[in-house]
């Protein structure tokens, strides 16, 4: 695929757009310049053009009115215009992967090239660094004097960072579509609502804190042994639905265990959210209990 884009300084919009081509399976070819001919002559053409047509190949969102935005208002800057058309097969085929990409990494690179502050920055703070703000930091500083092939390689840097964020942020946007599964099934199968045990430490809090209104803890394996966890009120929040009881707060090994019964429990978190015994029956002890507390 050959693509054109402007040269001069660039954005994080047009190199993820490019990223994302980059990741089709085919290779790419990138003319960045200004000549209307030879963007013509390219397959596609992103962030130049004044045109959105990916039928013909267009990728820009300059053109008087834009390229139009999604539900939630966020408009589209060629890295969205590209996603949209070509996310899924990035991802294998699979649209929904592609619309949490879209969530966590395209929509705020699209906001920042269209003016959309999607956070407000507390005062007297600058704001957190952005992953557009390290991709524009890949171009010269106002004192500095790039020759063409040093502004290229520049470019080239940008990109093949872009490209790595872009590939791992596909790769956990895939796995957390697999944990969902994961965590819908360990809900469904459950015994009592109220607890609910995974078979393996898999992201499960945004599953379980918008599915599960009756889940109090999760059960799933740990380095040390296995874990039980309070569930959150809220995603986001560090208030439980339930504490785990207070008496055990901050208590380690023999001292937890001495209290509960359960030989193997190893220590109770002093914030109560979280507790660990060595085994799976030690850990479900700890849960009877738990519960039993109220």
């Amino acid at each position: 695929m050959h693509a054109a884009t402007h040269d001069g300084s660039f954005h994080a919009d047009e190199v993820f757009a490019l990223a994302a081509l980059s990741l089709l399976g085919e290779p790419l070819q990138i003319t960045r310049t200004r000549d209307r001919h030879a963007q013509a002559a390219a397959d596609v053409r992103v962030d130049v053009g004044f045109a959105s047509d990916p039928d013909a190949g267009d990728f820009d969102h300059h053109q008087r009115g834009g390229a139009g935005e999604r539900d939630n208002g966020v408009a589209y800057a060629s890295f969205g215009l590209v996603w949209r058309a070509y996310g899924a097969r990035v991802c294998g085929g699979d649209a929904d992967v592609a619309a949490r990409v879209d969530e966590v990494l395209v929509q705020g690179v699209d906001a920042n090239d269209t003016g959309q502050a999607l956070a407000t920055p507390r005062d007297g703070l600058r704001g957190p660094m952005t992953v557009s703000g390290v991709i524009g930091a890949f171009n010269a500083r106002w004192d500095e004097d790039l020759t063409a092939d040093e502004e290229r390689a520049r470019f080239d840097a940008a990109l093949a960072l872009a490209t790595g964020i872009l590939r791992r942020e596909v790769d956990s946007a895939t796995g957390g579509a697999r944990a969902v599964r994961i965590v819908a099934d360990a809900i469904a199968a459950a015994p009592d609502p109220r607890v609910v045990e995974l078979g393996a430490n898999v992201p499960w809090k945004e599953v379980v804190v918008t599915t599960a209104p009756e889940a109090l803890y999760v059960i799933y394996p740990k380095r040390q042994g296995f874990g039980l966890e309070a569930v959150p009120r809220e995603l986001g929040t560090f208030d439980n639905r339930r504490d785990l009881p207070a008496a055990w707060a901050g208590l380690d090994g023999p001292e937890l265990a001495a209290l509960t019964g359960v030989g193997d429990a190893l220590f109770c978190h002093a914030k109560r959210f979280l507790a660990v015994a060595r085994s799976r029956a030690g850990i479900e002890a700890l849960a009877e209990q738990a519960l039993a507390a109220g």
